[in-house]
């Protein structure tokens, strides 16, 4: 399977549970530049219509690219570890980011149970619903990226994940849906978040078990 293909294949997956509707794109990072799903609906991407774009790349964006492509590459010059990204908008996300206080971005949401650390130690809250369509935003936003942790929460417009492939930033996302209804669930009860021991556990395994579910969600 080509990269291409495997970049429509996730963002298929995507919209097929629900956590797009009519938005969200899956990009991939290819040598010096990366291949993203245009402007359009997921369920019906093909691998023909994937656009590459390179890093380093200035407005104008290049036709068919969505708008806020300005994130992707934001993310992948801060993060020379990041292979893919998923952006999409759960419901949860939504309502857990606008009852999460992140001061100056750190913070956020902690791991309630084992698979939430697969998000890292922490996942942080961007505090603008601004739309991501410029460089500048994008680059605010994917700061709170830039040293660890492969998801953040954009308040009041959806949430990032990251990946080494795109099917694995799919996987991340479908967690991150979860884990922000796990914490909604809890929210004013007494909780017990996992500890620094527990998390690291769990992250010590995410490289055997993500790809497992992935296999999974792909074939739902």
């Amino acid at each position: 399977m080509t990269m291409a293909s495997e970049v429509a294949e996730a963002a298929n997956v995507l919209a097929r549970l629900g956590l797009v509707t009519a938005y969200g794109h899956v990009s991939a990072r290819v040598g010096n530049a990366m291949l993203i799903t245009p402007a359009g609906d997921l369920a019906c991407v093909t691998a023909s219509e994937v656009v590459r774009v390179p890093l380093t790349a200035t407005p104008p964006l290049p036709a068919g690219v969505p708008a806020e492509a300005w994130v992707h590459l934001a993310v992948y010059r801060g993060r020379p570890d990041a292979a893919a990204i998923a952006r999409a908008q759960p419901v949860s996300a939504f309502a857990a980011a606008a009852t999460t206080t992140s001061p100056k971005g750190f913070g956020g949401l902690v791991p309630l149970h084992g698979q939430a650390a697969w998000l890292g130690e922490s996942i942080p809250v961007h505090d603008s619903a601004t739309l991501l369509r410029s460089p500048e935003l994008a680059e605010r936003a994917a700061s709170l990226l830039a040293w660890r942790g492969e998801a953040l929460l954009l308040r009041g417009n959806g949430a990032i994940t990251l990946g080494a492939a795109p099917g694995l930033a799919v996987a991340r996302m479908w967690v991150l849906a979860t884990a922000c209804e796990v914490y909604l669930a809890a929210r004013g009860a007494p909780v017990t978040p996992l500890s620094a021991d527990e998390i690291a556990s769990w992250r010590a395994v995410g490289g055997e078990l993500l790809p497992r579910l992935w296999q999974h969600l792909r074939r739902r």
